[in-house]
């Protein structure tokens, strides 16, 4: 684990230091733009501090019984958490691999939490986007092949399901794939960019082609959408993010409808609860990039970081902002206090 240089620069909202110590939460997020995955924790109620650790561009994350989970360019790697007893003057152990030790909730016994590196799962080049555990193990959404993959000890990743309007699992890119949300430890919706069939099909309506699918089902349950990701079931809502117009809305799959639960200043991936606040990433688009120009959200997508949404007031309430180092976040995740990584939160 590295403290980062100083060129990572950023600014915070006066009380996140505040807000993080009373969760007892640590942040993750992914930065595949930088290759890193980077980790926020308040070391005290007016102190923040970031540490990182490098992979070639991360994209998802997952937590889940003692373990870490990051999509690479070629591999999922798997880090585990080993205790470890050490004197208050420690610093960050390294196994040469890779380590993050959380170590934000130190009492007096000293204790903290190691993570080294358990193992890897070679996938080659498929640009997968999310993981998550479950019930049946690592399932990840590879986004090059339109479809979704349970992680195998011996075969890497083997494709279990794709969108019934996806003729093949062939390297095309053809919908955009992209994010799912679990249920009961199962994957039950999945977003993606359009309904489409062919090479890179999804570019021809990126703005407004978006949709949402029942896995079990295969059905369309919201379309229309601008750019989805994200999606997350918390308290048997469906919560997701529509990049393209900055927001943060509530779905309603049954009627095909939506509701705009806050209003961002950017580009919107990555997501994550913590008790009553949802912690959402903001990338700051490419101005060059044709995929991103076109998009509402594009003359406010300024600026990368986090905000911090309360749920009961439908509003942002903190940020932390970089001015340097993070131009583009992928995904989001929550360590909380007393467990070195998270359980899935309850649907």
């Amino acid at each position: 684990m590295q403290a980062l240089p100083t060129l990572f620069r950023y600014t915070h909202s006066p009380t996140l230091p505040k807000l993080l110590w009373q969760l007892g939460c640590t942040l993750a997020f992914s930065t595949y733009q930088a290759g890193k995955v980077i980790f926020i924790r308040a070391t005290s109620p007016e102190k923040i501090e970031q540490h990182a650790l490098d992979f070639p561009r991360p994209m998802g994350l997952a937590v889940s019984d003692q373990r870490i989970a990051v999509a690479t360019r070629e591999e999922v790697v798997v880090l585990a958490n080993t205790s470890v007893e050490e004197s208050p003057e420690s610093h960050y152990v390294d196994s040469g691999a890779g380590a993050v030790r959380n170590s934000a909730y130190q009492t007096g016994d000293a204790a903290a939490d190691t993570y080294v590196r358990e193992k890897t799962y070679f996938s080659g080049e498929v640009d997968t986007h999310d993981l998550a555990w479950g019930k049946d193990g690592l399932w990840a959404i590879n986004t090059l092949l339109s479809s979704m993959a349970l992680v195998d000890d011996d075969s890497g990743l083997e494709s279990k399901w794709r969108p019934p309007f996806v003729s093949d699992v062939t390297p095309e890119d053809r919908c955009h794939l992209n994010s799912m949300a679990m249920v009961d430890g199962q994957p039950e919706y999945v977003t993606a960019f359009g309904e489409v069939d062919t090479f890179e099909g999804w570019r021809e309506n990126r703005v407004s082609g978006g949709i949402v699918m029942d896995i079990p089902s295969g059905e369309i349950v919201l379309e229309g959408l601008p750019m989805p990701h994200s999606p997350r079931v918390y308290d048997g809502k469906l919560y997701l993010l529509l990049s393209g117009t900055g927001e943060l809305v509530c779905a309603e799959p049954e009627t095909g409808g939506y509701e705009v639960v806050a209003q961002m200043p950017g580009f919107v991936r990555g997501m994550a609860r913590c008790g009553d606040y949802l912690f959402v990433g903001l990338s700051k688009l490419r101005k060059s990039s044709s995929t991103f120009a076109a998009l509402p959200i594009s003359e406010q997508a300024v600026f990368s970081g986090i905000v911090a949404v309360s749920l009961s007031e439908g509003r942002i309430v903190e940020h932390l902002k970089y001015e340097t180092g993070v131009e583009e976040i992928y995904d989001v995740q929550v360590l909380p206090e007393g467990t070195s990584i998270n359980s899935p939160q309850p649907s």
